[in-house]
């Protein structure tokens, strides 16, 4: 999957809520709708953005579609995030050496 399309798919606030949702189970696109104030083709361009990113699965089940989430996915996403924890933990540990030095 593109890096791009899924940060893309987990830019929107909706679409967090809709992973977050579908962490647990598998959901229709009734059940997701009935969660928003909105309709359902706007639920559905979410979902297909989400499914473009890889983030979720989505399976038939007779004439319904089920979602999941695919946390998987999520890995590009904390390694990005991972790379830029250096920078942070550098900053940490300087900001304790300049505590302790003054409170030493």
């Amino acid at each position: 999957m593109s890096e791009q399309l899924i940060f893309k798919a987990i830019a929107d606030p909706t679409r967090r809520s809709i992973m977050a949702m579908l962490a647990d189970r598998e959901c229709s696109l009734g059940e997701i709708a009935s969660n928003y104030e909105m309709t359902r083709p706007a639920v559905t361009k979410h979902l297909k953005v989400l499914e473009q990113g890889g983030l979720i699965r989505v399976r038939a089940r007779g004439r319904e579609r089920l979602h999941r989430l695919q946390p998987e996915a999520l890995k590009t996403v904390s390694d990005w995030l991972g790379f830029f924890s250096q920078f942070w933990d550098e900053k940490l540990d300087n900001l304790k050496r300049e505590v302790e030095a003054e409170n030493g």
